[in-house]
């Protein structure tokens, strides 16, 4: 099987996928209600720059972008269809929120969206594809060629446990601390293909891996690779794909403008020399991201200097000041900046929110408020 051609893109171009917890307004468990909001929503596709489409069980749902240029671009058209999900929403008495996992639903009461591929990876993956109720952003980088793809893909897994830190929002399963930051990763972790890529640098030894994957028989398209980082070449751009869902669009689109900035500054500056070694940390470095966030430790994959998240990423915003100016940026790096100095990430505020409340269901409640943009 011969790997579809990597499409035209505009570089630098963004694509926002945020998967959102539907949850009821009674004890705000999740509802499988997936279905219904998607009829009312079909009413309204035309009017939206995106798309709204089920996840693998019915009680998720999934927003995509269009084609975003930069961070405002991205906040314009997320707002545009957080409010028409919200609106829909609002007139099934269902709520919506983010969150990488919800704090207490039972996995096993899950059903899987009536679709064909949903229900031939719950015949492969059995329980694994009930588990998979998790919630994850993940963002769409435009690249003008599939071998720039490739260097723009090993360029950012180093901040794969910087992204990780900042977008931790999952620390509670069925009920209970975990003690993680990002627990929604553990369910990603158990998949087969899931992890790094190869640390291939050309499109056409990325198409001999492919060819030799496909003839073992173990995947039979791009879909099947679960990698932190992945070629799309359907759209011609590299997807980041560790993110848990934020709590508002707001944080959503800060973490593309950061992704954006990233990736301009790889490429205009490339200031680390790729070398598959980087890889040597880089389980360890995800791990201390997950279990951590901004407290974890980083491991330099040049130096094998040892420092926190927290230092590691306070360096990398000073280094990307330029191209935040460049991309139009500026208010994605100060988001990221100002909730470090606050809560640090989205884990911190469900932790202090559970603390003083007591109940999971009154953060859930509060979660849909802030997702809904009505929240003080």
């Amino acid at each position: 099987m011969r790997l579809e051609p990597f499409a035209r893109s505009r570089s630098l171009t963004l694509g926002v996928e945020l998967e959102l917890q539907i949850v009821n307004t009674h004890d705000y468990d999740l509802a499988p209600s997936a279905k219904d909001l998607l009829r009312l929503v079909d009413r309204l596709k035309d009017k939206l720059p995106g798309s709204i489409v089920p996840e693998m069980t019915d009680s998720m749902i999934e927003l995509s972008t269009g084609i975003c240029v930069d961070h405002a671009d991205a906040l314009s058209q997320l707002g545009q269809l957080r409010d028409a999900l919200v609106s829909c929403a609002d007139q099934l008495n269902l709520g919506l929120c983010g969150g990488g996992t919800h704090p207490f639903q039972d996995w096993s009461q899950r059903r899987i969206f009536d679709k064909p591929r949903f229900q031939e990876l719950s015949q492969l993956y059995g329980y694994l594809s009930k588990q998979f109720t998790i919630f994850g952003q993940h963002v769409h980088v435009g690249c003008p060629g599939p071998d720039q793809a490739l260097v723009l893909l090993h360029g950012l897994s180093r901040f794969i446990p910087h992204l990780i830190a900042l977008s931790a929002s999952s620390p509670y399963v069925q009920g209970t601390d975990t003690g993680f930051d990002s627990a929604r990763l553990n369910s990603v972790f158990a998949f087969p293909m899931s992890g790094r890529a190869p640390f291939v640098t050309s499109w056409d030894d990325f198409q001999v891996y492919f060819e030799k994957m496909t003839r073992t028989g173990v995947v039979r398209s791009m879909k099947d690779f679960y990698w932190d980082i992945r070629p799309k070449p359907e759209y011609g751009t590299i997807e980041v794909r560790v993110l848990d869902t934020p709590l508002t669009i707001e944080k959503a689109a800060a973490m593309a403008g950061f992704i954006q900035c990233l990736a301009r500054w790889l490429r205009v500056e490339r200031p680390y020399p790729l070398h598959e070694d980087d890889y040597l940390p880089y389980t360890y470095n995800r791990f201390q991201a997950c279990r951590f966030g901004l407290d974890g430790l980083f491991v330099d994959p040049q130096t094998g200097e040892h420092r926190t998240l927290r230092d590691d990423i306070a360096l990398t915003f000073s280094a990307l000041e330029v191209h935040a100016m460049e991309l139009r940026a500026e208010g994605a790096i100060a988001y990221l900046r100002g909730e470090m100095g606050r809560q640090g990430n989205d884990a911190g505020w469900i932790r202090v929110v559970q603390s003083r409340e007591g109940l999971l269901a009154e953060v859930v409640r509060q979660q849909c408020e802030r997702w809904a943009g009505r929240a003080s």
